[in-house]
């Protein structure tokens, strides 16, 4: 199965070999490397592995997470492709077909951060516009993000938080009127290289729409 473990270690030389001959020793197949930032002496990556056999997420958590210095924070799974290049695959798109930039946005934007799905909102209203296919019918209400306002949703700058289980990802979209929203119901919240990653996205995608 394809799992996405965000593993918090030392920073300091040799500590990544250290982690990849760890998950070597589980039998993980690490397939991708994210890093996600280096700070006040600790490194915080994703690594996208192949792990063998229906491995519970609380098993890789615990069998890591004995080795002094690696904190595990997060254990999902993931569809992404490593070493695809989703970014360029959404832009290209959304060139070829600028008519449909934000319906496109919309449908491909998960993927390119592990994320369950995503919806486009009316930054006035809250009324969802487009939706891919694993969303909710309704942000709020039976079947959708109960206890969420509209007003929650649609921040003035690109932010995270969060709803029940769900972990949420909102950017506006500049001069749409509309407000990108993504959800990961399992794993950690967006890490701010990942905001950063969406927004500048959002930012292109926005133009080419215009």
């Amino acid at each position: 199965m394809m799992l996405r473990l965000r593993v918090s270690f030392p920073d300091r030389p040799g500590a990544l070999g250290q982690v990849a001959r760890v998950l070597g020793t589980l039998g993980a197949d690490i397939l991708q490397v994210t890093v996600l930032e280096r700070e006040t002496g600790r490194a915080v990556d994703d690594f996208t592995v192949a792990w063998p056999g229906a491995a519970d997420a609380e098993t890789v958590r615990e069998r890591l997470s004995v080795v002094p210095g690696i904190r595990v924070e997060a254990v999902w799974p993931t569809r992404e492709i490593p070493g695809a290049a989703p970014d360029y695959d959404l832009l290209k798109h959304v060139a070829t077909e600028p008519a449909r930039a934000f319906a496109t946005l919309v449908d491909a934007v998960p993927g390119l951060l592990s994320a369950e799905w995503a919806v486009a909102v009316s930054s006035g209203s809250g009324e969802l516009v487009h939706r891919s296919w694993q969303a909710p019918a309704a942000l709020d209400g039976e079947g959708g993000l109960l206890g969420v306002k509209a007003g929650d949703l649609t921040p003035l700058r690109p932010s995270t938080l969060a709803s029940g289980s769900h972990r949420l990802m909102s950017l506006p979209v500049p001069g749409a009127g509309l407000h990108l929203i993504l959800a990961r119901p399992e794993g950690p919240s967006f890490h701010r290289a990942e905001l950063d990653r969406a927004a500048r996205v959002v930012e292109i995608v926005s133009i080419i729409g215009r």
